[in-house]
């Protein structure tokens, strides 16, 4: 696949990094193989995981193709730089196009990245995830990936500020790959997501100290953080799907009135 525009984005990104004054960890990226397609499935905790999540298949010289919701290829800015960057459009209403979307890929080779808990972690952790990421390795017949992300949310994240001050830690790690067979996704699924806790809890325990001191948003309230637990942030994300509803339907009454 051709890139025309990803290397001059990767390269505005990294000066990007450098003036943020952000430091890099990264381990296990020895496992994104240099040829081939392959799955990375990545954990979800902020706006610009994205942009992050490509550095886990850097050091291989990969470009990653993610997929990403209809909601940005829509954006008449961001829309176009998506498509120029070969990223997957997901239309969560229907979703079987991006599946064969994103299996065409895999099977052409790319590496494909995708957010399996499908929205942001309140809580910092591993939410349920959807079937979706071992169903598309195994119909592709390629590795999966558990690809944790640790210091995005930092930046920029939902109901916090932004804060681009200098200076923060970002750790990448990449667990060892995972080989669906699409016989019982279900239980795949419960795997892929034991072993995304268990990159994560690794990624948080080595992260350094001085930059999660107790108490910190930031850090689950599981590690002696304030973020919210598991349930109090599921029940956040029920909130705004109502919210977010009510205001669809208060539209489409203006439109009608």
């Amino acid at each position: 696949m051709r890139d025309f525009t990803y290397p001059s984005i990767i390269a505005t990104a990294k000066l990007g990094f450098r003036a943020l004054g952000l430091r890099f960890t990264l381990s296990g990226t020895e496992h994104v193989p240099r040829e081939g397609g392959v799955l990375l499935a990545c954990n979800h905790i902020g706006y610009a995981d994205f942009v992050f999540g490509g550095l886990a298949a850097n050091p291989s010289g990969r470009n990653v193709r993610f997929m990403a919701k209809k909601e940005i290829f829509d954006h008449r800015i961001a829309g176009p730089v998506m498509r120029s960057m070969h990223h997957i459009e997901v239309d969560r209403g229907e979703g079987i196009q991006s599946f064969h979307d994103a299996v065409r890929y895999l099977r052409d080779g790319e590496a494909v990245g995708i957010f399996p808990e499908a929205t942001i972690s309140r809580s910092f952790q591993i939410k349920e995830i959807k079937t979706g990421a071992v169903r598309i390795a195994a119909e592709a017949g390629v590795p999966l990936l558990p690809v944790i992300m640790w210091g995005t949310h930092r930046l920029i994240t939902k109901d916090h500020p932004k804060d681009f001050s200098r200076g923060k830690t970002i750790a990448l790690a990449v667990g060892e790959p995972m080989h669906p067979t699409g016989e019982n996704p279900v239980a795949e699924t419960a795997e892929l997501k034991r072993r995304l806790e268990s990159v994560l809890d690794e990624t948080i325990r080595n992260y350094p100290s001085d930059e999660q001191p107790e108490g910190s948003w930031w850090l689950p309230a599981a590690y002696g953080g304030s973020a919210p637990t598991l349930e109090e942030a599921e029940r956040l994300d029920i909130a705004e799907k109502k919210e977010r509803a009510a205001r669809r339907a208060a539209k489409r009454a203006a439109k009608k009135g």
